[in-house]
């Protein structure tokens, strides 16, 4: 028995492997396109430790693949650190990954376009900083510092992050010019947008509450018919359009991502119409029925 069940965890571990591995790959060669058709060619900048890589590589003509393992190394000594030897390593894979791709493989440049190369830019090198996410590495050392910063003061990740960036697009205006900034702000913008999506995408999970009457057809409902895990809570009524209550009811909580919303709320309504539904939108999840979203700590 235990020797089975090593064996399966092995083989699940290799196959998670496996799948992180594949995913990373992916994501550099995303990364590799956007800044090789679109980003370096024609002298854009990005947010992020990327974004220092880009502006020294205009600046001084340096190489920009070895900029970023430079400039990288010591995030990745602080996630080293701070995170897990795991996270450290796949990290050290996929920028090393990222900077020989730059090096070996020929892209062509797709536009020159100022706004095309921003937009699409951002796009792909935002794909492949997602994908490498999900694999468990990233590809960029800021969110690094900026998790460290979060423990050690009230700053949040985000903040730290746009605090970061503000900086670097306020001397890439000094150093070259406004437009220049102004552009790199959008790609940022583009690129971060598309991390969110690649790491959310429609995995983005909908909590919601219902109250109703009929709260036990309900549960039966989700459970039976949609297959969904619940949570039953006891409440009390306190008020309602016919004025005050004072009676014990089951409030009814479940989870589900933002393609089953749409169905399930028309599945409340059929048994009551009048059930009252709040939906809260939620970062993450962990075990019970949920698949949990990939994360890369």
């Amino acid at each position: 028995m235990v020797t089975t069940r090593r064996a399966r965890a092995v083989r699940l571990n290799l196959i998670q492997n496996s799948q992180d591995a594949a995913l990373i790959a992916i994501g550099v060669l995303l990364a590799s396109i956007g800044l090789r058709g679109f980003l370096l060619p024609n002298g854009f900048l990005d947010g992020g430790v990327t974004g220092i890589s880009l502006l020294v590589n205009r600046l001084t003509g340096w190489s920009f693949s070895v900029l970023l393992i430079v400039i990288n190394a010591p995030f990745i000594l602080l996630a080293y650190k701070q995170l897990s030897k795991r996270f450290t390593i796949k990290t050290i894979a996929a920028i090393i990954g990222l900077a020989t791709c730059l090096v070996l493989i020929k892209v062509p440049t797709f536009t020159q376009d100022k706004l095309l190369i921003a937009i699409f830019g951002g796009f792909f090198l935002g794909a492949g900083i997602g994908m490498s996410i999900r694999g468990g590495a990233v590809l960029d050392g800021t969110e690094v510092l900026a998790l460290y910063i979060n423990r050690k003061t009230v700053l949040s990740v985000g903040e730290v992050i746009m605090y970061f960036n503000v900086l670097l697009f306020g001397v890439a205006a000094v150093l070259i010019n406004v437009e220049t900034a102004m552009y790199a702000m959008l790609t940022y913008f583009s690129a971060s947008k598309t991390v969110d999506f690649v790491i959310q995408g429609f995995e983005e999970y909908i909590a919601l509450t219902i109250i109703s009457e009929k709260s036990e057809l309900i549960r039966k409902t989700l459970t039976l018919k949609l297959k969904k895990g619940v949570t039953v809570f006891k409440g009390k009524s306190g008020f309602g359009k016919r004025g005050q209550k004072n009676e014990e009811i089951d409030i009814v909580y479940t989870v589900v991502t933002r393609l089953e919303v749409h169905n399930i709320i028309d599945e409340i309504e059929r048994i009551d119409e009048k059930a009252f539904i709040v939906q809260h939108n939620i970062n993450d999840t962990r075990g019970g029925m949920i698949k949990r979203r990939a994360t890369h700590h």
